[in-house]
């Protein structure tokens, strides 16, 4: 092999592999759940890149893959209550990029979006709300803090990022405070026991009265029956004979005396013995 050949394929070899570099470079792979920001010598592309594989101009191009699935990470704040408490919150932020904010937020904020847009936007949301509540309140009505503070971090991020949710996952306060509300809702439970017990006792009260009432009205009533219809007295026992011939003996004390009113089985049964 001459040397004229020899540079030949070299030459070749070397274009080859030029080629392979190129085509190496100008590929890229967006993982799933991303999209892909392309920046060009500094100029961001206003279009991104969907996942998958594609093509981008070798060398001189980079991808930046950004993450729209949700995402959750920890968060705080120090907060003062409306009767000047100081509070601290930790909690959970669960929130997403929408897709049609990747290629903004990479180019008009920098770092994590989450510490740059997200955690003070939060933070903020809660001290505004705690501001407004005691601290009791703050305490005992966590899920109602919970979502006044999420429609406000909403409203403050607009459609940048997408809030999903908060959750509190602890709320600190002093000692001293923390024994004075547990203090405080001991006293309104047995408060609430006590009124309980009461509308108990009244309750049963009224439930005697109304059924005394009701008797005392039921033998106004016979009382009235038997005096307007004598005659009711006879028919009540004729409906209760039990089917035996009654017999009536004198007391033998003159007319004054009671008449006696006997079964006749129980007569035989007195002159058998």
């Amino acid at each position: 092999m001459n040397s004229k050949h020899f540079r030949k394929y070299v030459l070749t070899a070397v274009i080859a592999f030029i080629v392979v570099i190129c085509i190496f470079s100008a590929a890229f792979i967006i993982p799933p759940g991303n999209r892909g920001v392309l920046v060009t010598m500094g100029k961001v592309s206003p279009v991104f890149a969907p996942e998958g594989f594609g093509f981008k101009p070798p060398f001189i191009t980079h991808v930046i893959p950004i993450s729209i699935r949700q995402q959750t990470k920890p968060a705080g704040a120090d907060c003062y209550s409306s009767d000047l408490q100081q509070i601290s919150i930790e909690l959970k932020v669960l929130y997403r990029i929408p897709e049609n904010m990747v290629v903004k937020i990479f180019q008009e904020y920098s770092g994590d979006p989450f510490d740059t847009l997200v955690a003070p936007r939060v933070s903020e949301a809660l001290k505004e709300v705690a501001a407004l509540q005691s601290a009791e309140q703050i305490v005992t009505k966590r899920e109602e803090i919970k979502n006044k503070a999420l429609a406000s971090a909403k409203q403050k991020l607009a459609n940048l990022i997408l809030i999903e949710d908060i959750v509190i996952e602890k709320v600190s306060l002093s000692k001293e405070l923390e024994a004075a509300i547990e203090a405080k809702m001991v006293q309104e439970q047995e408060a609430a026991k006590a009124k309980f017990v009461q509308q108990k006792a009244e309750i049963e009260a009224s439930t005697a009265i109304i059924k005394a009432n009701g008797e005392a009205q039921a033998i106004r009533v016979r009382g009235k029956a038997l005096q307007d219809s004598p005659g009711l007295v006879q028919l009540q026992i004729v409906e209760k004979w039990n089917g035996v011939s009654p017999l009536v003996v004198n007391s033998g004390n003159g007319g004054g005396g009671a008449n006696i009113v006997l079964p006749i089985r129980e007569l035989n049964q007195s002159k058998t013995k």
